[in-house]
């Protein structure tokens, strides 16, 4: 899926025209990977008005990953959350996905250097549905490929760190040439952890289970927003580990993200799951979630920032 060009990109506290957002070639995160970012979605209600989901617990998330990565950034929370409002307004989107990164650039490539400037850039794109409209609608086929999602002494799995990623990255690429949609990795103990780039959450007897933010997960903020709206529904919401078998056993199986939304999984390692669509409870998620960002829902207007 390519990325359609619009007018600009905010780079370093100014709207610059796209061609002109550039780096050099030298850049110390081009080659080594040291680098926060965020993927967030602006959605057009239906009442006209556009609004960016959540974008406070994003851009928090984003400092917090960049003071993992020991880069202080020069732009405060507010400046930044204000920079994404700038971006879609200045690009005329009613709906689309935003992309903040945080990262290193051209100074010195010695791996310890504190040489490089740490330049911040916020872009916005349309974009659809990540795994397909059809997937939102019938479900998608997993694999859980040879790939385990590092533990929390290997890797900062709190931070969305863009060198990290590059595991994901493979076990995506070859869950897509096997004939699969996604790639689901378990942790370093044989656990559920997550999608390459979602979280997981499977349904068992009307119970939901999603694995802890102790595990070896990014602490997702759909994945937050999911387990509210559950529990507003009543539905029981138990975070715990998950074996990799009750994968296949479940009766319901469904993946979230800012990008992924809430995507069913209606297939893994060649295993029907459940009656190998939606079911019952995922649909009445996606109709709460999508009532919320898209619909008429006001009870959750604290996560909207309109533009």
């Amino acid at each position: 899926m390519g990325i359609k060009k619009v007018e600009s990109i905010w780079v370093d506290g100014h709207l610059v025209p796209w061609d002109d957002a550039t780096e050099h070639v030298l850049a110390h995160t081009m080659h080594y990977g040291v680098g926060a970012f965020e993927g967030i979605r602006a959605y057009q209600r239906t009442d006209g008005r556009t609004q960016i989901f959540r974008l406070r617990e994003h851009i928090e998330r984003l400092l917090d990953s960049s003071a993992i990565c020991t880069m202080d950034v020069p732009f405060t929370r507010d400046q930044l959350m204000q920079a994404c409002i700038d971006v879609v307004r200045a690009n005329k989107m009613t709906s689309c996905y935003l992309r903040p990164l945080v990262y290193m650039g051209y100074g010195a490539l010695g791996l310890g250097s504190l040489e490089p400037p740490i330049r911040t850039m916020v872009a916005c794109y349309e974009w659809g549905s990540y795994l397909g409209d059809e997937g939102l609608k019938k479900g998608i086929r997993c694999m859980i490929p040879g790939f385990t999602r590092a533990n929390s002494n290997a890797v900062m799995n709190k931070g969305k760190i863009c060198g990290q990623y590059v595991t994901s990255v493979l076990a995506k690429r070859m869950a897509i040439k096997s004939g699969f949609e996604e790639a689901l990795m378990l942790d370093p103990q044989g656990f559920v952890a997550e999608g390459s780039g979602e979280n997981i959450f499977i349904i068992k007897h009307g119970v939901v289970r999603t694995p802890p933010t102790s595990a070896a997960i990014l602490a997702g903020i759909t994945r937050d927003t999911v387990i509210t709206l559950l529990r507003e529904q009543g539905v029981e919401v138990r975070e715990e580990p998950i074996a990799r078998d009750e994968l296949y056993i479940a009766d319901e199986v469904f993946l979230t993200g800012t990008a992924a939304e809430i995507t069913p999984v209606r297939d893994i390692d060649h295993r029907k799951i459940g009656r190998g669509e939606a079911g019952p409870v995922t649909r009445r998620l996606q109709e709460s979630f999508f009532s919320v960002v898209k619909g008429t829902d006001t009870k959750h207007n604290d996560w909207l920032a309109f533009v």
